[in-house]
């Protein structure tokens, strides 16, 4: 190909001649398309629901058939949703693949531009899930706020709490927990006795019945007890919404279609017995493997709601990454190389605002402190290039194991920390002994007690 001016693109083949593009705003949205169907090439729409039919009833009378639009937050989910109802192929850009070249500032370049970079097919389209997986991850994405909305309201009971110096968090583990909400519960009913709510105590509690006593022992205002009381009313209205929403997301995985053919395997046994906290109130984990034929909590780091989480973000199959790299270079957990004149100037793994890379990552750091071979890769990683980057390569580590047992049915089995550790070192000595043979020198054990220690 040869070199292009400004303005000059005879030397590209046009592949996509019934390309259009939209950039999108929040009250406007400029179309383009092709100057050759019509007199007016760019046009102006509004953000209304009967302005998006009238831009694709446009589109259809100047012959287009797909569609780029350029986007961020959420303003583009209205238009994309109406184009793909109307037939058209929608692909949304990454900012990053489409940026303007120098004097293109306005809009209405904008959308011309877009249009011609679709035209000579040198756009990329971001990912985009099957409407079965983009409604559930609205479902599991709504949850998530829920929880945070529940853990704000949990500090303000703590909070609260301690206003009125009742010491409640230091004689239980959880203040919502059996112990810690029916103290509560009974404190906003308004009994103030120490002895009767130290006898709310449940036996599993650690505190002794003495210690509770003493720490709810406290000064009992009014205006405190008020903001426990509103904080209260508010932790179990979001509690309520939470378990609607798991409702909905309990029916949003049943109606998945089961990617699984023939005989399902069957469950295997669960590697985590204990319930996580703020886990969906149904069976998540058999849920899951009646959808994918596979269990992936089987994977070290994902238990049943960051599994389920995961595959609301990446869907069931993965056949839009071909390999394992290309669904790692997607998530930006491998290595960025920038290379010029053959010399390499940077590896480092680029920014990524992705909540699966987030929720891979928050699976390597709990890992790391578990007893597998991932676990001992962490450690090892961690001594020697730090923690972050530990994170980054673990969190790899994870996502490859997560591609291949959801898209080639592979079964995780750990061999364990010691294994890893004695396979490393065999690795390391395979190395070294290669090296001292290079040097003309010979590697022998040393027998030598005294030296050794």
């Amino acid at each position: 190909m040869g070199k292009t001016t400004s303005g000059d693109y005879s030397n590209l083949n046009t592949v996509n001649p019934n390309a259009a593009a939209v950039d999108i705003g929040s009250t406007m949205h400029m179309a383009a398309v092709n100057p050759e169907s019509t007199d007016m090439p760019v046009r102006a729409f509004g953000t209304f629901t009967r302005d998006l039919h009238d831009l694709a009833d446009w589109f259809r009378s100047c012959g287009v058939t797909s569609v780029a639009m350029e986007s961020t937050g959420v303003y583009w989910i209205p238009a994309f949703e109406i184009l793909e109802e109307h037939g058209f192929d929608v692909i949304l850009v990454n900012a990053r693949y489409a940026k303007n070249v120098p004097g293109r500032k306005t809009d209405v370049s904008d959308a011309g531009w877009l249009r011609q970079l679709h035209s000579y097919g040198l756009l990329r389209g971001s990912f985009r899930p099957e409407a079965e997986i983009a409604t559930l991850r609205s479902y599991t994405r709504q949850r998530e706020r829920l929880v945070e909305y529940a853990a704000a309201h949990i500090q303000h009971m703590q909070k609260a709490l301690m206003e009125m110096n009742l010491q409640l968090h230091h004689v239980v583990s959880d203040i919502t927990g059996a112990t810690g909400m029916r103290i509560i519960r009974a404190i906003v009913a308004g009994e103030r006795d120490p002895g009767v709510l130290t006898s709310l105590r449940d036996v599993r509690c650690h505190s002794s019945v003495e210690t509770i006593r003493a720490a709810l022992v406290g000064n009992d205002r009014d205006e405190h007890v008020f903001a426990l009381t509103q904080s209260l009313e508010l932790y179990d209205t979001y509690q309520a919404k939470m378990a609607d929403c798991d409702g909905k997301l309990e029916a949003a995985v049943a109606a998945l279609t089961i990617k699984a053919s023939g005989s399902i395997a069957p469950l295997p046994k669960a590697r985590m017995r204990s319930k996580q906290v703020n886990a969906p109130s149904f069976d998540v984990r058999a849920a899951l493997h009646g959808v994918v034929g596979v269990d992936l909590t089987q994977i070290h780091g994902l238990g049943p709601s960051l599994a389920l989480k995961l595959v609301a973000e990446c869907g069931t199959d993965l056949k839009a990454w071909p390999s394992a790299k290309h669904f790692t270079s997607w998530l930006c957990l491998a290595p960025g190389n920038k290379i010029s004149g053959g010399r390499l100037l940077s590896s480092r793994t680029r920014r990524s605002s992705s909540r699966a890379a987030a929720l891979l990552r928050l699976a390597a750091v709990t890992v790391g402190r578990s007893e597998t071979a991932l676990g001992a890769f962490y450690r090892r990683l961690s001594s020697r290039v730090g923690k972050q980057k530990a994170v980054t390569a673990t969190a790899r580590k994870i996502a490859v194991l997560f591609y291949n047992t959801l898209r080639f049915g592979l079964t995780y089995r750990d061999p364990g920390a010691e294994a890893y550790d004695q396979r490393h070192r065999s690795r390391v000595l395979a190395n070294l002994k290669r090296r001292a043979r290079s040097l003309g020198f010979e590697l022998a054990p040393n027998t030598d007690t005294a030296a050794v220690s």
